[in-house]
């Protein structure tokens, strides 16, 4: 008899099946699989190289890896020749280089280690320490003339003479209004023409300031003069260029509207007592600050805005339709003030500072150009203009509009060596290609439009080469490529299949590589930049884990039917599975953060999800684990299919795995289960609430069931406003389908989640119990974020998952 086993908001969940005991260390590698081997402390398994950078001369690597027993990440050193790795204590890390930038004639380097600035002298080897601060700097350059090291402290740049030692500020920003530039008042005037005294005390104040100006002016010996920035605004970067002449800095409203934000309770504190975190801003509730441009000339002390409204389609409004409707609506319902709140502005806001979907600034390297992406805050176009600095203006060199949003990813850009030609990232023809273009002439895709993804561009310090990312060979396969900045074919450089990142040597003749596969974490490997046979430099791996026989994910292809194509996807079955019984029960695995592509021969974010569907196939089950639409790898159409429509296309391709399970191997159709976490929390319920009688029950882990409090950087790329485009998030929400469940649903939350919140799940609970629906269930656990991080609760976690499917799922439905 199925039963409802929450009695209480936070009662946890208990299904019929049989219980496992903890071990204290993982089973050997030829006992068969159990649960608290595959949720335990990761540790067993070994850990991911991390956050490779060559050392300054070129001849070794530096890498983090994570520490047995807690998150400390300790350095290595390794030879770039092979040999064994040197973990280095407290005295060695003192002496360690940190990621180095180099000057144009290559005979100095700069780099950060433990927050100060260090130079070497590369023929000498001297290094000498630059800072010593309690506050970290960042960000070293050389300038041009390689006669300074720039670096910064927050948004303040400072200069380091290398021939005198003497560092200064390249500007003091204060964001205040002039004291000294205030005009009289009517009362004031009066004053000073009424008493003489008061006269001849201004005219002297006047005379200090003049003569200072003019020391100033004439005396590089000295602080420059402050730039009084006004009150009305603060500061959010700023960008020096190499030539020291020039200055920008991105500005937004200094009291912008915060919004309000909701709290996270912690139950289980240090102190005992209940305690209050303040989380992030529901989406519309607080849109994102509009930003501003400054060019400040550093020599003539002035002071100019770079406007964007000549920016092509700024005063369009791509909303218009939906912005149209929606004010109607509200007008007719009697909601003047909130149509009046959704008027479209004469010209698109925008942000310009890199906040992780594209934006920025970037400098040629004589400091001669410089290179802007702007976004417009309604997400629909990204601009990369230059600055026209003589006319203080922004010129335009190419202009992305997206109907649905503009990539989080493929934002990329920068300057040839040649210091007149740009080049960046663009889905403009579907797909992320690199294109280069003249200031002054037509931009060209560096490579041909076949379909496949390119990213991470690096030139080279000759100019040369761009090397990147691709999935050129098949849409799971990622290595490295690379192609001539003149243009011609793009050359495969490594042979891997799963290349998570890789960086070039200071001369540009040597590549580092990190590479993974599905149960192979990050491995550091070197080998010639041309292309030849890689030296594998570390392995990181454990062999309790690397000892068992893991099942190798089979790489299909699932036909959709509605028209999307190929669906790729990974299967993990039994190696005969001619011996295995007919009508099979099978789970379907969702990956989270909807952007993300889990098909892949790369190490897999779920290791331990991966491990779960081992010992699922051990328990008689097949797992499919689909990217299905919205995911990456896959070009700008399947990416953006979720438009307004959250939840309905990856429902149909879902569905259309089940399909092939039921067709392919054997699977009844009666006992499919589904599960995942975050964005496969939220595909879980929209299965079952969508498509009620499809799945035999399903878990969902920390799942976002109303868009509505979720956070407005990720949802109203997709959805919009909520104010502006409700009917898309009705259409994309769980809770608005929360009449619909008959199937059993699990759901489990960590209850500090500060991104997706738990009250996302007790809310839609709330609605469960109001609908008097049976066969669901709620486990909250206080500790956790949306990150679990304990093996206890991972265990608790997966426990009920497993046991929620031998109930539901495996069990053969009575006749």
């Amino acid at each position: 008899m199925r039963r409802l086993l929450l009695a209480g908001l936070i009662a946890l969940a208990t299904l019929p099946a049989a219980s496992f005991a903890a071990p204290a260390t993982p089973s050997a590698a030829g006992a068969p699989l159990d649960l608290a081997t595959i949720m335990a402390s990761p540790d067993w398994i070994g850990h991911a190289v991390e956050s490779p950078y060559w050392s300054v001369d070129g001849k070794s690597l530096y890498y983090t890896l994570k520490r047995d027993g807690d998150s400390v990440r300790d350095l290595y050193q390794v030879s770039a020749t092979g040999g064994a790795a040197t973990k280095l204590d407290p005295a060695a890390m003192a002496q360690a280089d940190g990621p180095a930038v180099y000057d144009r004639s290559h005979t100095h380097a700069a780099f950060i280690l433990h927050g100060d600035v260090f130079l070497v002298d590369l023929a000498s080897g001297r290094r000498v320490q630059v800072t010593r601060t309690p506050q970290p700097e960042s960000a070293p350059q050389f300038s041009a003339d390689g006669r300074t090291l720039q670096f910064r402290d927050g948004n303040d740049w400072y200069g380091y003479d290398l021939a005198s030692g003497v560092t200064s500020p390249a500007a003091i920003l204060k964001f205040a209004d002039d004291p000294q530039a205030k005009k009289p008042d009517a009362l004031e005037r009066q004053q000073l023409e009424l008493f003489s005294t008061l006269r001849e005390m201004k005219a002297d104040r006047d005379a200090h300031r003049a003569q200072q100006q003019a020391l100033e002016a004439a005396d590089a010996s000295r602080a420059p003069q402050p730039f009084w920035l006004g009150d009305k605004v603060k500061a959010v970067d700023t960008e020096l260029s190499p030539d020291g002449r020039w200055m920008l800095v991105i500005t937004e409203p200094a009291h912008h509207d915060d919004g309000k934000a909701p709290g996270v309770i912690h139950y289980v504190t240090d102190s005992g007592y209940t305690e209050l975190q303040k989380a992030r801003d529901y989406v519309g509730r607080d849109d994102p600050a509009p930003q501003s441009l400054l060019l400040l000339d550093l020599a003539a002390h002035k002071v100019w805005p770079l406007a964007t409204d000549t920016l092509p389609g700024i005063k369009d409004d791509p909303l218009k339709a939906i912005r149209d409707r929606t004010i109607a609506t509200l007008e007719k319902a009697g909601h003047a003030d909130e149509a009046k709140a959704l008027k479209a502005p004469a010209v698109r806001p925008v942000t310009i500072a890199n906040q992780g979907s594209g934006g920025g600034i970037v400098w040629s390297e004589d400091g001669s150009q410089a290179a802007v992406q702007l976004r417009a805050i309604d997400n629909k176009d990204r601009w990369i203009a230059s600055v026209d600095f003589a006319n203080h203006a922004l010129v335009a060199q190419d202009r992305l509009h997206d109907n649905a949003w503009i990539n989080w990813s493929f934002n990329d850009f920068g300057w040839l060596k040649d210091g007149r030609t740009l080049w960046y990232l663009s889905e403009a023809s579907g797909w992320s290609r690199l294109y280069v273009k003249p200031l002054d002439g037509k931009a060209s895709a560096l490579t041909d439009n076949t379909r496949y993804e390119m990213s991470q561009p690096a030139l080279s310090p000759d100019g040369k080469w761009f090397y990147l990312l691709a999935n050129k060979t098949a849409p799971h396969s990622y290595d490295v490529y690379r192609v001539p900045a003149s243009g011609g074919e793009l050359a495969r450089v490594t042979q891997y299949e799963g290349v998570d990142d890789f960086t070039l040597s200071p001369e540009g003749n040597q590549l580092a590589v990190l590479h993974s596969a599905p149960y192979l974490l990050s491995q550091l490997a070197v080998q010639n930049a041309g292309g030849g046979t890689p030296r594998e430099l570390t392995d990181t791996m454990k062999s309790a884990y690397t000892a068992r026989a893991w099942i190798q994910p089979q790489f299909v292809e699932v036909p959709s039917s509605h028209g999307a194509g190929t669906v790729y996807a990974k299967y993990y079955g039994p190696a005969n599975e001619t011996d295995s019984p007919d009508s099979r029960p099978a789970v379907l695995f969702v990956h989270g953060a909807g952007y993300l592509q889990d098909v892949s021969k790369q190490e897999t974010y779920y290791i331990r999800e991966q491990m779960f569907q081992n010992l699922l196939v051990q328990q008689g089950y097949v797992v499919l684990d689909l990217d299905y639409r919205g995911s990456a790898g896959y070009g700008r159409d399947w990416r953006t299919a979720i438009y307004r429509n959250m939840g309905h296309p990856e429902l149909e391709d879902l569905l259309d795995g089940k399909a092939w399970l039921v067709k392919h191997h054997g699977v009844d159709p009666k006992r499919v289960g589904i599960y995942g976490g975050s964005y496969g929390g939220f595909m879980t319920e929209m299965a079952l609430l969508r498509a009620p009688g499809e799945f035999a029950a399903g878990a969902a882990l920390r799942p976002p069931s109303d868009w509505v409090t979720y956070n407005h950087e990720y949802t109203s790329n997709i959805l919009n406003d909520p104010q502006l485009d409700p009917e898309a998030y009705k259409t994309s929400s769980p809770i608005e389908y929360a009449q619909n469940l008959q199937d059993p649903l699990l759901i489990e939350h960590g209850l500090i989640d500060d991104n997706v919140l738990a009250s996302d799940s007790i809310r839609l609970y709330q609605r469960f119990v109001e609908l008097h629906k049976k066969d669901f269930w709620i486990s909250l656990y206080p500790l956790e974020r949306h990150d679990f991080k304990h093996a206890d609760d991972w265990y608790d976690e997966y426990r009920r998952i497993d046991e929620l499917f031998s109930t539901y799922v495996k069990q053969r439905p009575a006749q």
